[in-house]
Order: C-alpha cells, then structure tokens, then sequence
C-alpha cells in the first residue's frame, strides 16, 4: 500500500469516512428500484429476502446483498432514506407513453411523483385522455376536452387549446375522419432529401429531374 491509503484507512473514524472521491455518488443497478424498496419499507415489510424476491420479476438483476445493505441503511439511519428523483424527461416519457407497457417500478414512481405535484397529476389526466381521442378517432370528445383543460390553471395547455379553437372544426375532422396527409408529407420529405444532398450547388432543373426519374 502507499503511503496515501495507509494514512487513509489510518484517519477514518468510521466506515463512511473511505466512500469518497471517484466511487461516490456512482449509479448503482438497484436506483431505479429505490423507490419500490420504498414503499415495501414504508407497508412494514423489511424482510430483505421476500423484497428482492419480488424485484427479480421486475427486471432487477443486481444481488441480494445490494437490497440487504440498503434496508441495512434504513434501520441504521434516523431518517428514512430518500431515493433520488427521476429526471424531467424521465417523468415526460411515462406521462406520453400508454399506461400499459410502463412497468410496476415505472407506475410507482409516476405515481409518487404525480401525489406531490397535483398539476401535473392533472396534466397527466389531460395528456392521456387527448391520446384516447386521437387514436381512437373519438373527435365529438374534443369540445368537452377542451372545455375540461380551461378549467385548471395550465397555462401551456391553454395556449394549446386556443390553437385548437383557431380551426376546431378542421381538427375535429382530423381526429374522426380516416384520411389524413401522411402520403403527401412522406413525399415532400422525400424531395427534401434530394435537395439536402445536392448541397445547394444545383437548381430547379437537376432537382425536377431527380424527383422524376426516382
């Protein structure tokens, strides 16, 4: 050993005292699990065994031992032990994606999330009842939709709504009707790309003719 970690290990008045420098604060396989650990704590189960148990169904693929010395930390600490927040993007994700594919772990934490924030609880309703109209092309619900976003305080979704308004019969139609624009749109890309890879350096002519002849 060098001289550094023998003063190192010689001045830690308790275990602790070694966690630092590159290894602290790394992601660990049992994170994103915390909060499930969590809320078993919390119903009173503080078996580690039985808990990590249920986490191998869940996808968990780390050891015993890292569930063992979590629960470990909760017994020894005064204060419960706080699992670290997902990230905003993270809690986007679940809120766009449906309901169905998120797992158990994933439907915790939104909806711990979704408790300590009653906006964005009622965003999440919004969200996913304005998903249901479009792909179920249920356009008669529109209005009443519209109608429940301008009675909460969401701004974003308000400027949406008055978007909406501007052309509400178009819209309707849309979210009803089976035709849409996506051939168009797909042909228009396509031509994009034509002009995208000829840099600029060619006209109209050379770009009619390649639209053409593709």
């Amino acid at each position: 050993m060098t001289y550094r970690t023998v003063k190192l290990l010689a001045d830690a008045a308790a275990p602790e005292d070694l966690f630092h420098g590159q290894w602290q604060g790394r992601p660990s396989v049992l994170d994103e699990f915390k909060p499930y650990l969590d809320d078993r704590w919390n119903q009173g189960c503080t078996n580690a065994w039985k808990v990590w148990e249920e986490l191998v169904p869940l996808g968990y693929t780390g050891s015993y031992q890292r569930v063992r010395a979590y629960f470990r930390t909760k017994r020894l600490s005064a204060d419960p032990l706080p699992a670290s927040p997902p990230s905003p993007r993270t809690v986007a994700g679940w809120i766009l994606r449906h309901p169905d594919p998120l797992t158990e772990v994933e439907q915790l934490r939104l909806k711990a999330v979704l408790a300590h924030c009653p906006k964005l609880d009622a965003l999440t309703g919004h969200v996913r009842s304005f998903a249901q109209i479009l792909t179920e092309r249920q356009g008669h619900r529109l209005p009443e939709w519209l109608d429940a976003v301008r009675r909460d305080d969401l701004p974003g979704l308000h400027t949406l709504a008055a978007g909406i308004d501007r052309d509400r019969d178009a819209v309707i139609a849309g979210l009803t009707l089976p035709w849409n624009s996506g051939v168009v749109e797909g042909h228009v890309n396509r031509i994009k790309m034509f002009k995208r890879q000829m840099f600029g350096r060619a006209g109209f002519q050379l770009l009619r003719k390649r639209v053409l002849l593709a």
